[in-house]
């Protein structure tokens, strides 16, 4: 199963990362493959909210509904999508340092079915489209990349 990890350090404190990171909203302002994001669940970030994220891809767009499984601010946030292809769990947390704050960004995809089969040649893909994603985020958050896997 493909997984992408960035870590980014930034001015901003822990409160403002997380509030900024759990609105899943604010996605479509950092991530260049997303056309929009809207929430469609809930009363702002938090457990149970969901949101249809708009996914541009080689064949068009394609909505994602992202649902919170796990909220714990403001430390932590776990969305979890599943389309007929695959299934995406990003976890997003948020930790205090000397100058602000670090935040990290894992998503994990996993080919669903017999698709499965194709997870390595999708690693391959995810990197690109994940790098795309670090680099928005990194000038979202008005920070420096200190981890990327």
């Amino acid at each position: 199963m493909p997984r992408y990890t960035v870590a980014v350090r930034c001015p901003l404190s822990p409160a403002d990362a997380f509030a900024y990171m759990a609105d899943l909203t604010n996605i479509e302002r950092w991530d260049p493959g997303v056309a929009q994001a809207l929430q469609v669940a809930g009363n702002g970030p938090g457990l149970g909210a969901e949101y249809d994220v708009d996914v541009r891809g080689p064949v068009g767009v394609l909505t994602l509904r992202y649902c919170v499984m796990s909220f714990d601010a403001p430390r932590c946030v776990v969305a979890h999508a599943r389309s007929r292809a695959f299934t995406s769990v990003d976890t997003i947390t948020v930790d205090s340092d000397e100058n602000g704050s670090t935040v990290t960004y894992e998503a994990v995809l996993t080919l669903n079915g017999l698709l499965g089969l194709a997870n390595p040649l999708l690693g391959i893909a995810f990197r690109v489209i994940g790098d795309r994603a670090a680099a928005g985020l990194v000038g979202a958050l008005g920070g420096q990349k200190i981890l990327q896997e």
